[in-house]
């Protein structure tokens, strides 16, 4: 294990789209609609970086409990979102996976997704996931359900069950989990995002809201990063 971790997967929460909007007296919608920007620059720089993987949480299961305006406009940005960038995203090889419990969004933005999925899903430049109508408590019940399952039908032995074959059950079990989890806007927890995954992800938290997020604050979380030691339950000793 190195002393200078090689960073292949970052996760981000991007908060403070709605509070960038208050300060400056504008409607909710508008801060979203500048975060989109901001995420447009982010997954970027990420590429440019060398990041193999990057996840975004967009919208989460809780998410639903919001006002039912915002939650509309949210779902119709999605939309235009996926309209507006699925094919940049596609010629600059990036690979679109869309995380979460499909069954709350409308037929459109489920066409939206799989047509934006099926468009990319040979590039390999940067894979691209978008958490969204997703909770880490909702992966882990799904992942439970799908051992459940298994055991039943005699396709697994109970005796065969472990963390790996229990890993590749969740959302995420085709990509390792995250290197670094970065949160904008000044809040200190994860927010039921990636539970399972964050074990052992070096946590970065940040004040600037995501609207302000920009490839300069990118860096910072990065060379935050890249001065601290992962140990994974070792000592100093062991891993020099």
């Amino acid at each position: 294990m190195s002393s200078k971790p090689a960073l292949a997967h970052v996760a981000i929460i991007m908060d403070g789209n709605g509070r960038w909007a208050k300060q400056r007296k504008l409607p909710r919608t508008a801060g979203h609609k500048q975060g989109i920007k901001a995420t447009r620059e982010i997954v970027e720089a990420s590429a440019e970086a060398g990041v193999k993987y990057l996840t975004l949480f967009a919208f989460s299961s809780e998410n639903w409990k919001r006002p039912k305006a915002e939650i509309s406009a949210l779902m119709n940005l999605f939309i235009q979102s996926l309209q507006n960038e699925a094919q940049s995203l596609h010629e600059k090889g990036v690979r679109l996976k869309f995380l979460g419990h499909r069954n709350a969004f409308s037929d459109g933005l489920c066409q939206q997704i799989e047509l934006a999925e099926e468009l990319t899903c040979r590039n390999d430049k940067l894979f691209l996931n978008i958490a969204a109508g997703y909770g880490g408590r909702w992966d882990i019940l799904q992942a439970v359900n799908h051992v459940i399952q298994d055991v039943l039908h005699d396709r697994l032995a109970a005796s065969d069950i472990n963390e790996d074959l229990f890993e590749k059950r969740l959302v995420t079990g085709d990509i390792p989990a995250p290197d670094l989890f970065i949160r904008t806007g000044g809040e200190q927890r994860i927010s039921n995002f990636l539970l399972w995954q964050l074990a052992y992800t070096e946590l970065y938290f940040c004040d600037t809201l995501w609207p302000d997020f920009d490839t300069d604050e990118l860096k910072k979380a990065f060379e935050s990063y890249r001065v601290r030691q992962r140990r994974f339950g070792l000592i100093q000793e062991q891993i020099a």
